[in-house]
């Protein structure tokens, strides 16, 4: 019997395994690999902070989305040794594989920062891409009074690109509603030129981080944080006080794969960009945060990607060269607050861009447009992750980038 192993039980694995199952013959073994048994759904961390979501509204066991015919193993990943095709466990028996899929994610890294893990980590220094943290920074807003709110993503590339400023939009309307918004100041301070890496996009949630009052500084690139003294340093020399600091850590890739010398230096996997194999290990995909491809770390990433590997696998199986299907498409709904948000969808060419989606003409969403529309298609998105996403249910969505509808 031939094993196909997927390593990682989040949006991608998940998504993989489902896909996979229907697609791949029963003479094949197909394994799922992840540390735990606990599937986060990660958008929702941005809302635990406001009280929008529970924690216990987000965590779900990941053996639940996985289809029958697909066995699960929890376990620490040491090293994959892709000339012998084997995983070796940090305990437990190793486990080989024919065709391998990576979607073990990424990780913040705050410790990478010099500082952040200091006096003040979780009293005035949070993350908030972790269930611990987004508590923690729940917990301290509570009894806030006001002062500087800092919100700082320390490095590109991070998970979901657009969560920081969402960050910062939601944090305007929680002030406004607690009526201390004027007790508040929200910096957003960016290691980018401008509020977002598209020209288009840029401009647009620049206007919009002006209109409410945000004050944006770019170029930010953080060298050391000292949560005691609340003050952050900027490797030009630049210091920026605060009373709490929302920062973004480092992200890395997992520890496996510098370990097992697949990476880029920084825990990525370097990925064909198109066909989505990784270079120079023809039994090796990989989609989602795991791969160094310039397209964003996001979840419709992952989604969109799955549809590209799924097919390649399959074409490997047969003995087929795989195809360079996959565009860099993405699209996010950005939450804005007051019950509004906008949905931008781009991909390694083409920049977001006005128009309706996901029907031409129809819509029902706006594109590069702040409605309300957009605002509860970011919510409902919750309820179709769990269930449609993840079972690999067709969503009606193509994985490419069409122009049809926009407005060049």
């Amino acid at each position: 019997m031939k094993n196909l192993v997927i390593l990682g039980a989040g949006t991608g694995g998940t998504l993989m395994a489902n896909k996979l199952r229907a697609r791949v013959p029963n003479s094949w073994r197909i394994t799922v690999v992840d540390r735990d048994n606990d599937h986060v759904y990660q958008p929702g961390l941005l809302f635990l902070p406001f009280e929008l979501y529970r924690s216990e509204d987000l965590v779900r066991p990941r053996d639940a989305f996985l289809p029958d015919g697909v066995d699960f193993r929890i376990g620490e990943i040491d090293t994959v040794d892709a000339a012998a095709k084997q995983i070796q466990f940090r305990d437990g028996a190793p486990l080989a594989y024919d065709v391998l899929v990576v979607a073990t994610g990424a990780k913040t890294v705050p410790a990478k920062t010099e500082g952040m893990l200091g006096a003040g980590w979780n009293e005035t220094v949070f993350d908030f891409y972790t269930l611990e943290g987004a508590t923690a920074l729940g917990r301290a807003l509570k009894g806030w009074n006001g002062g500087r709110f800092v919100i700082n993503p320390v490095e590109m590339p991070i998970k979901c690109p657009v969560a920081p400023l969402e960050l910062a939009f939601l944090a305007d309307h929680f002030f406004h509603e607690r009526k201390m918004r004027d007790a508040v100041e929200i910096v957003y301070a960016t290691p980018l030129d401008a509020a977002f890496t598209k020209p288009r996009a840029a401009a647009e949630l620049g206007a919009l981080l002006e209109r409410k009052n945000i004050t944006l500084e770019t170029s930010w690139n953080t060298s050391k944080v000292d949560g005691e003294k609340g003050v952050m340093e900027a490797y030009d020399g630049r210091t920026l006080d605060f009373d709490i600091l929302v920062a973004v850590p480092l992200h890395y890739g997992s520890d496996w794969i510098e370990k097992s010398e697949l990476g880029d230096g920084n825990g990525f996997l370097p990925t064909d960009k198109h066909s989505l194999q990784v270079e120079g290990q023809p039994d090796i995909f990989a989609l989602g945060d795991t791969t160094n491809v310039p397209a964003s770390k996001a979840g419709s990433v992952a989604h969109f990607q799955g549809e590209v590997v799924v097919e390649n696998v399959v074409r490997h199986i047969e003995g087929l060269v795989p195809l360079p299907a996959f565009d860099g498409h993405t699209n996010c709904f950005i939450e804005t607050g007051f019950g509004k948000a906008i949905l931008i969808d781009f991909n390694y060419d083409t920049e977001p861009l006005p128009g309706r989606y996901p029907f031409p003409g129809v819509g029902p969403f706006s594109l590069l447009e702040e409605t309300a529309i957009n605002h509860w298609g970011k919510l409902g998105f919750k309820w179709m992750y769990w269930n449609l996403l993840l079972k690999g249910e067709d969503m009606g969505l193509d994985h490419r980038m069409l122009m049809a509808g926009k407005q060049a």
